[in-house]
């Protein structure tokens, strides 16, 4: 039988005197997706720092296809295939859009693997291709998230988490960005998708899991989650 991809087991997680998770059970199985959805400040970026090893649990496991790994670093963590592409832009803002990516590639691939590796991310996001010489600072807040993305798709990891990819994008650039996830599952990485735009991340996935107050609230399959989301979301927010 197949270990999953990602497991994480009960566990708890914060920052200093905050708790931030508690008893948070995951499993994402290769090749599938799963949508970790809930209102802003219920946790879901702390599950995916735990989920990359950005953050070392308090309590509970984490398991990357069948191997402990918690309180490893996070190489360890992209060592087994586990790629996070963070909430936000994380460009080198003074490099070009080329030398970002090369920096990136380099690491990952060696000197000899980085033309192809920029073939590769060109050709998933045409418009970086137009903006090589660019300075990243210099892009649109969307190309800036299409560069963070493409240094990671690239890669074809067994695991990307996904952490609000849509986040201040324009529709059309957010149906892009879901196209190259959907890509990307077609080729077999799994995912791990934390969204708000629910419908999106349900469209994409296989599973849903709904995350309150740093638990698991329920989960279950996508056909359900969208009203079982909005509901919590009133509650958390206070909304009659």
């Amino acid at each position: 039988m197949t270990a999953p991809i990602l497991e994480l087991h009960e566990v708890s997680a914060g920052y200093g005197p905050f708790h931030a998770l508690f008893d948070v059970s995951l499993v994402v199985e290769p090749g599938k997706a799963v949508a970790l959805l809930g209102a802003n400040g219920v946790g879901k970026t702390t599950v995916a720092r735990v989920a990359s090893g950005l953050i070392r649990p308090e309590l509970g496991a984490v398991l990357v296809d069948g191997e402990d790994l918690t309180g490893a670093p996070p190489y360890r963590f992209a060592e087994a295939g586990i790629a996070h592409a963070v909430e936000g832009s994380s460009v080198f803002a003074s490099l070009s859009v080329e030398d970002n990516l090369r920096l990136s590639f380099r690491r990952r691939f060696g000197a000899s693997g980085v033309a192809g590796a920029l073939d590769s991310a060109y050709e998933q996001f045409p418009v970086l291709g137009r903006r090589r010489t660019q300075l990243a600072g210099q892009l649109s807040g969307g190309e800036q998230r299409m560069l963070s993305m493409a240094r990671v798709l690239v890669e074809s990891p067994a695991l990307l988490i996904a952490d609000e990819l849509s986040l201040g994008l324009a529709p059309l650039v957010v149906d892009m960005v879901y196209a190259q996830l959907a890509k990307l599952r077609e080729a077999g990485t799994a995912l791990l998708i934390i969204e708000q735009q629910v419908s999106h991340a349900l469209d994409l996935c296989d599973h849903a899991v709904l995350l309150d107050h740093g638990a698991i609230a329920w989960e279950g399959p996508p056909a359900e989650a969208a009203d079982r989301v909005a509901t919590r979301i009133f509650q958390h927010d206070g909304t009659p």
